[in-house]
């Protein structure tokens, strides 16, 4: 009915290609019934016509376009093969992703490339999520088979199966990796370190390289993995399946043997492999048939290593393992044996007595060669009662020899397996439940196919019917808890394909008594197959070929195979004779004779038989196919008792390129391994099924009626039989609607048509509106026109009428303007005409006087200029010689300069010079100054005296004059001679003058010239300056950042290896309380004492050491010779009388002696008389070199001072790199003067030393002397402190610390119970009693330890703890000795206390540590539901709801609902609860802010990893409400105040990853933006999330292709430093610093102490 509607144009179909196997066309024409064709069009374009005989013949409809890259196939609306393929390859190729969900199956695709989705980040991703709700992969199949084995506590296996080459065993490494990780975190023993060791070991001696698979494996294996109790590792077992041993003896082309063999011959010229005689494996016959001795990639001898490391973390010995290695070299040295033929008939096979590989095989395994030789060409028969010799022939003989390799590789991996499984084997009882992991071969065919693949394809059928029926019992069950009203599903059950291979007289019962008859063969076995299965009885699976018949065919679930019968009698028998084994039995190695002892121990031998002369009566039991089908049936018994999951391996290509899909071998994978067939179960029944809040939120414009959620149910019921007709369609159930394969498409059809005629009112609606709207504009528009049209024409005409008037005006004026123009030219011309004739006569008179004056003035020009050339030639030559006499010193000085730079005293020199050399320019500029000066007043008196002369001269030619005018005639010639002169001097004056401004103007230059040499000096000098601060402080800040940053690193390995510590102390405890009970137990039950049960009595003081305090060794002296600090303490403090010597016996003495390079003899025979002397002259010694050492420590001091100030102004003076070189060189130097200084002080100490040994063996002495040592200090006098005796301490200890009351605790004022504690200590270190003084101290830090784990649980009596720990840690610091004391009220201890302020911090990480741990294990499980999957914004998401059938898996949690769902309320009280125990602890803000960056990046980053690895999460609609959740995490943290420590920068990748969710993904730009937008993203988390995005709505679009790789493209461009990663690591622990918070001075009268603590026994003083 509905399913030939959706046959309509438009419609996407699909038809088969006998290269794709199915493409994509368009319907071009509706279909109606009767219609013989479909007019289709091809993606390209191509118009086809597809026959249709009937309706079933119609092509398979696509699904729409929104399932496109669907995770899980079921969800699928059609469910048929090309949907399948299609949504694998574009899920593979598109999306780069490998796994897919198939209902209960994970499909697994080999990419052949590696992928970073494998880590420990990924595993912590998907450790405790429901699997429906995580992206599929092989972690996700393996947590639901965790979580099912721990919830009900059944048995879980996970079968993995595919073909060679589709990546099975990786597979299986991975699962067992995932079980290794999860069920090790609780215990942290070494069985999952064993488990995971096993597999390098299985891959070398079962896998090898095949045609299709580098890494094949050659057998099948079952591994059990045990678990306790808690959910833990505690063994595991192993059972293997037909392990391939001709592949011993034989190998096809390009394939080669087993891996161990070509890893021995790899590792030939070890020294331990040499006794091996091993060669390249060219020279072996069982290596080299195939062609190929290296695999690309691999190397052997590496891959031998990781073996041998395996084999010896299970506990299997060197010498073990080197015979292990030894029997299989002599298992090739076997295949070498060379069998020749002799005898007439040319029949008779031998073996050379000198053969060479024959004597290497019996000499490594410790067996005679002669007898060996003899029994591999001879056989023994018994014939009548006697036993008789036959020799064999060479054929028979070389069959022999490879029977006898290939049973003793056989016993060996036999062996080997059980060696594992004692190893793997549980130590700690019987496991509580386990989980079996199945890595068994696929279904196989191949050219010619033999015993093997008959073997694997009746395996594959038996898994297939286990798998049908575990399908269709899952599908019951569904349907029955949502009581449905159903008819049962028909499936192909291949049961009587089964019965055809093992049921009475089948293939195996016939093949097994064919090799019980004495002339059995492979004819005649083939025969009664075809007499049994087609003549007598026809089976519908057995078939036989035409052109042969030496084959049979069988008709498998997955495909038709052809068997050629060839050699199935010799592998089902795989018959060894008997005396060869006895031979080796006989072996002088023990682990040979071990492997064949065992034969005689059991009735049948795995894999293979043994042969004797009396042939078996029961000998068809220790057939192959026997023994197959008998551990095929136990694998079958286990699987069906256990909750199975699957996973089917493909293969997507031949030529194992990556991510190359070929779709034509997928095909027959997915047929072959019951994928299709799951999808065909499925389709049978109702696949698609809906909730009916999702149903009425996708389909409610379909409904009629009221529509509310709350009346879903009943809307569904009353709306679908309306919709759909055909009730069969459709079933309601309990919680859901069920609906058969295509409706879901039919409803969506439904839905868009009804959405199209929406749309299609609205458009009509609004294109009239549109229309009406531009008709009133256009009519507006022509109106307007008209206007503006009569308007410009009635404009024209009042503008010609302008341009006639304006002409007239125009040539009226233009007339009477021609005419004056022209008589004004006229009368212009007359007048140009009279000047320039008036001016030709004037001219002409004025050149004839200048003529005349020229002339004269030319002579004198004349003369002048000669008499000045001849000046200047004399001053060139006088300037140029005194130039090259200044260059000639200039370049002495040159060299005198230069050989003056190299030494070191003038770069000392160099300021000074440069100084004096400005001082030298500015003295020469003020001296032409001055000089300038002195010129112009010699200028000013040239001028005075020149003006003087002047007068006088014309006194004189007035003179003259008025004695012309008396006597005219004589005086002529004098008055001449006068001019001449005056004009002379007139003329010498202004040369002088011209002179003087040149020089001066020369000075003035050279002036500006020193000027700005000085400022360029200056310039240069200030850059030079500023460089050189810059490349200092540069150097300084990244000197600085680099030790931040190992500080940092160190700082975080401690606080590992402290969290280390304190979990290896926990597990020493709890196996020490386990201890315990078991003695208890074994004794018998006895009460004890409850006080009893923590005793903080400290240990004896001589017995105390720092390490019982501190995980690390923080003593830096020697048990044998005491510190220096203890001898001050016991000879200070200590009373005289009653005072123990800490050498109390004369070999301590000896020591010292020895020590400080004292004759001992001498020191033997001292006296008390020479013992007085001596100390009297090493005291005097000891003043003296005390005072010498202040001396020289103080000139040193004051040599390094001024070496500071030297380098400072060099280094602001001068950039010049030799002297800061020689600066430094002398630094050096004083510093090692210094350690000279220092060594010499540590003499002294032992000086100090042997004078303190002195006083004990003469007190007399040291009490006659006056002056006190500087090293011994009295007991300062302090008030407000308590007394604790000593009987009180224990007391003391229980009521501050171990018994206090929770509320009693909280009560107290921070800080409290540290404060009385360290006034305690203060007082017994006052007076005297240090022994007291470190037993309290020790005491309340054992105490504050067993608070700390007493309270492991309790966020707020942690807190209290840390905050005592770090009050008394400081307390402690401030008053220790090595601290500097600024204050005078505070006086230091006497006590040394520093191991105990060590231990104190190591308690204060521990407990911040232990407050994390707290916090995040109650957060761990409420992230993901409260960040992610919260809806806090009502309605957003109720109407985006995505086209998706998904069904829940067997096995998974119920999720949630209602008010149980965590919100970010409850994130938020968890971090409330943390920041009001740290308030009010009034711990430091520093702490508070570390504490919350670590715990909002916990939340950031698992909330972005599941963010990563959940498709549901990533869309639009999701992002918005997950960008709420985190903006109220934001403003919590803003409104405390704790976003100064970067917990809201640690948000900032899940705030990017949600704003890339809510971007547009579209145009380039838009790449462009999400790239400089994410930059606290990585590459392959955009990507990633790129890809998961998922349409919110049909609004909304998928994420193309192209738009990813245009992100991709630009991602390789960005440099942003972010390392590649998919996923963040959430076990990153950022190290934590303690600020030291020097606190007050505390005084008993300050604090206020409750009468709940009951220490009223401390006594004030």
């Amino acid at each position: 009915m509905a399913s030939l509607e959706l046959y309509s144009k438009g419609a996407s179909v699909w038809i088969p290609d006998p290269d794709a196997v199915w493409v994509s066309a368009l319907l071009l024409q509706d279909y109606s019934p009767g219609k013989k064709q479909l007019l289709l069009q091809l993606a390209n374009g191509k118009e086809v016509q597809y026959p249709v005989g009937s309706p079933s013949d119609l092509p398979p409809l696509g699904n729409p376009d929104i399932l496109e890259g669907e995770n899980d196939l079921t969800a699928l609306s059609f469910l048929h093969e090309p949907a399948v393929l299609h949504n694998l390859r574009v899920r593979f190729l598109d999306y780069n992703s490998i796994y897919t969900y198939c209902g209960i199956v994970l499909v697994a695709i080999n990419p052949y490339d590696q992928l970073p989705i494998y880590g420990e980040e990924v595993i912590d991703a998907y450790s405790g999520q429901d699997m429906a709700d995580m992206e599929p992969h092989i972690f996700s199949v393996a947590e639901e088979a965790y979580r099912t084995m721990t919830r009900e506590e059944k048995n879980q296996s996970i079968i993995i199966s595919g073909e060679s080459g589709s990546g099975k065993t990786v597979s299986a490494k991975f699962t067992m990796r995932y079980f290794a990780v999860v069920g090790g975190a609780a215990q942290q023993t070494s069985v999952e370190e064993r488990v995971l060791a096993s597999n390098p070991i299985m891959e070398s001696i079962g896998n090898a390289k095949t045609t299709r698979n580098d890494n094949s494996s050659r057998f099948g294996k079952y591994i059990e993995i045990g678990f306790g109790r808690k959910g833990d590792i505690i063994g595991a077992n192993m059972r293997t399946y037909l392990l391939e041993k001709s592949r011993v003896v034989f190998q096809a082309s390009a394939e080669r043997n087993y891996h161990i063999f070509y890893q021995l011959c790899a590792s030939r010229e070890l020294p331990e492999m040499r006794s091996f005689k091993l060669d390249a494996p060219e020279h072996f016959r069982y290596t080299n048939q195939g062609g190929d001795m290296q695999i690309p990639g691999t190397d052997d001898l590496s891959d031998l290593e990781r073996t041998r490391n395996a084999f010896t973390v299970l506990g299997v010995q060197p010498d073990q393992q080197m015979e292990l290695f030894r029997i299989l070299a002599a298992v090739l040295h076997l295949g070498n044996v060379n069998i020749q033929i002799s005898g007439r008939s040319s029949d008779k096979g031998y073996i050379d007595p000198g053969d060479r590989s024959l004597a290497v095989f019996s000499k490594l395994l410790g067996v005679e060669g002669p007898q060996m030789a003899h029994w591999l060409c001879h056989r023994r028969l018994a014939v009548g009662g006697e036993m008789l010799i036959k020799p064999m022939s060479g054929q028979q003989a070389v069959g022999a020899r490879d029977a006898l390799a290939k049973h003793i590789y056989g016993q060996l991996f036999t062996w080997t397996v059980q060696r594992l499984n004692s190893a793997l084997r549980s130590q700690r009882g019987k496991a509580r439940s386990f989980i079996g992991v199945l890595d068994i071969y696929g279904f196989e065919t191949f050219d010619r196919n033999s015993f093997e693949q008959f073997c694997i394809n009746y395996a594959n059928e038996k898994l297939q019917q286990q798998f049908n029926r575990h399908v269709f019992h899952l599908e019951q069950e569904e349907y029955v808890r949502e009581e449905l009203v159903w008819n049962r599903i028909e499936f192909s059950d291949n049961q009587q394909c089964i019965n055809l291979i093992e049921a009475q007289l089948g293939l195996f019962d016939l093949l097994d008594e064919e090799c019980r008859m004495p002339k059995g063969s492979d004819e005649s076995w083939v025969r009664k197959l075809y007499d049994q299965h087609l003549t007598g009885k026809p089976h519908p699976h057995f078939r036989k070929p035409r052109m042969s018949n030496s084959a049979f065919i069988v008709l498998h679930f997955a495909d038709t195979v052809q068997y050629e019968c060839d050699g199935f009698l010799d592998k089902n028998r795989d018959t060894v004779f008997e005396e060869l084994i006895n031979i080796l039995k006989a072996s002088q190695s023990e682990l040979v004779a071990e492997l064949f002892q065992q034969q005689g121990n059991v009735s049948s031998v795995a894999n293979g038989s043994v042969r004797s002369g009396k042939r078996a009566t029961r000998e068809h039991k220790l057939t192959v196919g026997f023994q197959f089908r008998q551990s095929l049936q136990m694998l079958m018994d286990t699987l069906n008792s256990t909750t199975p999951h699957y996973v089917r391996c493909i293969k997507p290509n031949d030529l194992k390129e990556p991510f190359l899909f070929d779709p034509r071998r997928t095909v027959q994978q997915l047929r072959a391994c019951g994928v299709l067939e799951t999808i065909r179960i499925s389709a049978a029944g109702f696949p698609s099924r809906w909730t009916y809040e999702e149903f009425f939120s996708r389909y409610r414009l379909l409904l009629r009626g009221p529509q509310s959620l709350d009346q879903a149910q009943a809307s569904c019921r009353q709306a679908l039989p309306e919709l759909i007709p055909d009730p069969d369609q459709f079933c309601f159930g309990k919680t859901k609607v069920f609906f058969r394969a295509g409706q879901v498409a039919f409803l969506e059809r439904l839905r868009s048509e009804k959405l199209r005629v929406a749309a299609m009112i609205i458009q009509s609606r609004v294109r009239g509106w549109l229309a009406r709207t531009r008709y009133t504009r256009i009519c507006w528009a022509t109106v307007t026109i008209q206007r503006y049209c009569r308007g410009a024409l009635a404009r024209r005409l009042a503008l010609t009428l302008r341009y006639s008037k304006a002409a007239l005006v125009i040539q009226k004026t233009y007339r009477m303007i021609v005419v004056r123009q022209l008589f004004l030219m006229i009368r212009q011309a007359t007048i140009t005409i009279q000047a320039f004739t008036r001016g030709t006569l004037e001219r002409r008179r004025y050149r004839l006087l200048v003529a005349e004056r020229a002339a004269v003035l030319l002579q004198a020009r004349v003369r002048g200029w000669l008499a000045r050339r001849a000046y200047r030639r004399v001053r060139a030559a006088v300037v140029f010689m005194q130039c090259c006499a200044r260059r000639r010193a200039a370049r002495r000085e040159l060299l005198k300069l230069k050989t003056e730079a190299r030494s070191v005293e003038k770069y000392r020199e160099l300021n000074k010079g440069m100084e004096v050399k400005l001082m030298q320019l500015q003295l020469r500029a003020d001296h032409g100054a001055r000089e300038g000066a002195a010129l112009r007043e010699t200028l000013q008196a040239e001028r005075e005296a020149a003006s003087a002369e002047l007068q006088a001269l014309k006194a004189v030619i007035q003179k003259l004059e008025s004695q012309k005018h008396e006597k005219p005639q004589p005086c002529t010639v004098i008055s001449e001679k006068e001019v001449e002169e005056r004009r002379r001097a007139e003329e010498k004056a202004a040369q002088e003058i011209l002179q003087l401004k040149q020089e001066l103007q020369v000075l003035q230059r050279e002036k500006d010239s020193f000027h700005k040499e000085k400022e360029e000096l200056s310039a240069r000098l200030l850059e030079g300056e500023k460089a050189q601060e810059e490349c200092v402080t540069q150097a300084v800040s990244q000197a600085s950042a680099a030790l931040s940053a190992e500080l940092d690193e160190e700082r975080r390995k401690y606080q590992s290896l402290l969290r280390e510590f304190t979990r290896l102390e926990q597990r020493y405890d709890n196996l020490r309380e386990m201890t315990l009970l078991t003695e208890q137990h074994a004794k018998g039950h006895r009460r004890t004492d409850s006080t009893r049960s923590l005793n903080f009595e400290p240990p004896s003081p001589t017995l105390m050491t720092p390490q019982s305090l501190t995980p690390l060794s923080l003593s830096p002296f020697p048990s044998a010779f005491p510190s220096p600090e203890e001898v001050r303490r016991v000879s200070v403090t200590s009373p005289v009388d009653g005072r123990v010597p800490v050498w109390s016996s004369e070999t301590s003495m000896d020591q010292l002696m020895e020590k400080m390079e004292v004759a001992k003899d001498p020191a033997v025979k001292m006296k008390g008389e020479d013992l007085a002397h001596a100390y009297d002259a090493v005291r005097v010694a000891n003043k003296f070199l005390e005072s010498q050492l202040r001396r020289q420590q103080s000139q040193k001091e004051e040599e390094m001072e001024a070496l500071r100030k030297q380098l400072s102004q060099a280094i602001s003076g001068s950039s010049s790199a030799a002297q800061q070189q020689d600066l430094q060189e002398l630094l050096e130097a004083r510093e090692q003067e210094c350690v000279r200084l220092r060594r010499e002080l540590k003499e002294l100490k032992n000086t100090v030393s042997l004078r303190r040994l002195l006083t004990q063996v003469l007190p007399s002495a040291f009490s006659a002397e006056t002056t006190p040592s500087p090293s011994r200090r009295k007991p300062a006098m302090v008030t407000g402190l308590f007394e604790c005796r000593k009987r009180d301490e224990n007391k003391l200890i229980k009521n501050l610390i171990t018994d206090i009351r929770v509320d009693s605790a909280l009560s107290l004022p921070p800080g409290l119970p540290a404060s009385v504690l360290f006034l305690c200590v203060r007082q017994a270190d006052c007076s005297g009693d240090q022994t007291h003084a470190r037993s309290l101290c020790s005491a309340a830090v054992t105490a504050l330890k067993a608070a700390l784990k007493k309270h492991s649980n309790d966020v707020h009596m942690t807190a209290l703890w840390l905050k005592n720990a770090c009050v008394l840690h400081d307390l402690l610091t401030q008053h220790s000795p090595k601290q500097t004391i600024d204050s005078d009220e505070l006086v230091p201890l006497t006590t040394d206390v520093s191991d105990l302020i060590r231990a104190l911090s190591d308690l204060c990480i521990q407990a911040y540590q232990q407050l994390l741990s707290i916090t995040e294990n109650r957060l761990q499980n409420i992230i993901v539901p409260a960040l992610l999957e919260s809806e806090i914004i009502p309605g957003l998401s109720g109407s985006a709801v995505k086209l998706v059938t998904s069904r829940k898996r067997a096995g998974s949690d119920p999720r949630a609902v209602g008010g149980d769902a965590p919100t970010m309320a409850s994130v938020l009280r968890e971090l409330g609860a943390l920041h009001t125990a740290l308030s009010r602890q009034d711990l430091p803000p520093t702490q508070m802010e570390q504490a919350f960056h670590q715990l909002t990046y916990l939340i950031s980053a698992s909330a972005l990893n599941s963010l990563l690895l959940r498709k549901d999460m990533c869309c639009w609609s999701r992002g918005m409400q997950i960008r709420y959740n985190v903006s109220l995490l934001e403003e919590w943290l803003r409104s405390r105040g704790l976003q100064a420590g970067g917990a809201v920068a640690t948000l900032e990748p899940l705030i990017q990853a949600v704003q890339l969710l809510q971007a547009g993904k579209k145009t380039e730009g838009d790449a462009q933006a999400l790239v400089q937008t994410c930059t606290a993203l990585s590459g392959q988390q955009i990507v990633k999330i790129l890809t998961l995005y998922t349409p919110h709505s049909d609004l909304d679009e998928r994420v193309t292709v192209n738009f990813i790789r245009t992100v991709q493209g630009l991602l390789k461009g960005r440099s942003d430093g972010h390392p590649q990663h998919l996923l963040m690591d959430v076990r990153r622990v950022f190290p934590v610093t303690f600020p030291y918070l020097p606190p007050t001075v505390l005084h008993a009268e300050q604090l206020v102490i409750p009468d709940s603590l009951k220490i009223s026994f401390l006594r004030r003083v």
